[in-house]
């Protein structure tokens, strides 16, 4: 294909810092073109962006509204051709360091577009097992305080450096400007001991805020009434972080009990509308990695694994990129994956996931709290995703601050158990709006309230779900449940039963349903204003 100039070309300049970092709220580039698709006109409207080490670069871009599932892009670099893919994502590698390059972007022959970014230096890197750290990858010498030193002296031009081996560490507190590499064979090993875990900082969890157990990686310091206080963070490399699990989590929420048995069972009402006896004991739990506050933060290549809750968790956080990476967390109560909470400008692709919980859940705190903090996640971009245990993407069922804006794309859920699912309780108020899904199969589409975790005093009013469109979904009606798999009602849409809050405005275009029987009902509730276009059900094979 020939590098050909489109009539609207526009080139986004990003101005260099460690990694190249873009705020998608703001004057995002953009190549536009009016494309005649169909019966008409589409607006052909996307943005590419760029993530840059030394020698290779990330590049990302949204999905054209013309391109479905398997497109082919072509991507150039300083206007030559340099590769086709089928993913929109590709990673350039053997670059020139401080160098600065063009990549532009097409998609049937026309331009998606563009970015300009500049490669990092070099990073000097500050190896843990050398002088004056002596860190020890034995999988024996516990090394939080030689780490910690490592983390405390690590400089803009610098990276902190694992090498192959096994270093078992406690909780560690990263900063700005700077980056912390695994290389292949590196495992940076959490205990499974309470104190290694200490002190309890301001987080939030389920929704409220509370003091929790220090994460494995901690960055910033939670202020919901306040911006960034830590920003430029790099996370990457091909090696594994990973926690104390099931046993840490056991331990800690044992532990907790025993400290709030006098309060728990004077509560006997409020633990009954909890998930279980384990929901409010469990909620001190420390993640994976925290990131409160944070901003420009970039996690990529690694298998994170195994915390003793969540594993990554977002609080009030903007511009977090994850890509390809794993999650595993098989096994652990709540043990999400990717956590947006309250946060914007967060993207996530080329990742797996095999969590005990949700592979991805959409947070924005919990009713009345929730409500009157009202910090929604907004910007949320998810794409060439994959399961192979767990229950999928969930919006919920924190969403009291709102959740607005999340576009996913290209994602294969069908080894989940619930697929895509957007839920609330009636008590949490707020809303889930402009939601889009193209390209994925799943076991089911759920949009509904849920009855778990409806504790606390309930928000002024129900929320409300709005403004949703599900384009090309394969729905199997099978879902996956410890390691089987069972039959799963494929669509269920359901709102609120208080005027006004009623699901409302939701498109079904080229969906297509597997069950049983060829045959399909749909269950609604509380719904106004669905449109549904070319759904097909197909009996399984």
């Amino acid at each position: 294909m020939p590098l050909v100039a489109p009539k609207c070309w526009q080139v986004l300049h990003l101005s260099p810092i460690d990694f190249l970092c873009y705020n998608k709220s703001k004057d995002r580039g953009v190549c536009t073109e009016i494309l005649h698709h169909g019966k008409g006109p589409r607006m052909f409207e996307s943005h590419v962006f760029a993530r840059s080490a030394a020698h290779s670069a990330v590049l990302y871009w949204d999905k054209p509204a013309a391109a479905k599932a398997g497109a082919q892009y072509t991507v150039y670099l300083d206007g030559q051709p340099a590769a086709t893919c089928d993913r929109t994502h590709f990673t350039l590698t053997d670059l020139r360091s401080q160098a600065d390059y063009r990549a532009d972007v097409f998609f049937a022959g026309r331009c998606v577009g563009s970015c300009e970014f500049r490669t990092t230096p070099v990073k000097h890197r500050i190896d843990v097992t050398e002088a004056p750290f002596w860190a020890r990858g034995d999988g024996k010498t516990k090394n939080t305080a030689a780490l910690q030193r490592a983390i405390d002296a690590c400089g803009a031009g610098d990276a902190v450096y694992l090498p192959a081996g096994t270093y078992l560490t406690g909780a560690l507190r990263l900063h700005s400007n700077m980056e912390l590499y695994l290389d292949e064979g590196a495992v940076l090993q959490g205990t499974a001991e309470i104190v290694d875990y200490q002190p309890r900082i301001p987080s939030r969890f389920e929704g409220v805020e509370m003091r929790c157990y220090s994460s494995l990686l901690n960055l910033g310091t939670l202020d919901h009434t306040a911006g960034p206080n830590c920003e430029n963070v790099v996370i990457r490399g091909k090696g594994v972080i990973a926690s104390g699990g099931r046993e840490l989590a056991d331990k800690i929420i044992a532990d907790e009990r025993e400290h709030l048995k006098d309060y728990l069972a004077e509560h006997a009402a409020l633990v009954a509308e909890c998930e279980n006896e384990r929901t409010i004991p469990g909620r001190v739990r420390p993640r994976l990695i925290n990131m409160s506050n944070c901003r420009n933060v970039w996690v990529h290549g690694l298998t994170l694994k195994n915390g003793a809750s969540w594993n990554q968790h977002m609080i009030y956080s903007d511009n977090i990129i994850t890509d390809h990476c794993r999650f595993i967390s098989e096994g652990v109560w709540n043990g999400d994956g990717w956590d947006p909470d309250s946060s914007t400008n967060c993207t996530l692709f080329a990742c797996e996931f095999s969590t005990g919980d949700d592979a991805v859940a959409i947070k924005s705190g919990k009713n009345p709290e929730g409500n009157q903090i009202n910090r929604p996640s907004a910007h949320i971009y998810i794409f060439d995703c994959r399961s192979t245990a767990g229950h999928g993407i969930c919006l919920g069922s924190e969403m009291s601050g709102g959740i607005e804006d999340v576009q996913i794309w290209d994602c294969d859920l069908t080894n989940s158990w619930s697929g895509i699912e957007i839920k609330g309780t009636p008590k949490r108020g707020g809303y889930v709006r402009g939601v889009t899904v193209r390209d994925c199969t799943a076991p089911r589409l759920m949009v509904h309230a849920v009855p778990y975790n409806n504790d606390g005093e309930p928000a002024p009013s129900q929320p409300v779900f709005s403004h949703m469109s599900f384009e090309r979904l394969t729905l199997t009606g099978r879902g996956l449940r410890d390691g089987g798999f069972e039959n799963v009602e494929p669509i269920e849409l359901a709102g609120f039963d208080a005027p006004g809050h009623e699901l409302r405005d939701v498109t079904l275009d080229a969906v297509t349903v597997e069950n049983e029987t060829g045959t399909l009902t749909l269950p609604l509730q509380f719904c106004r204003g669905l449109t549904i276009r070319d759904l097909t059900c197909t009996a399984r094979k």
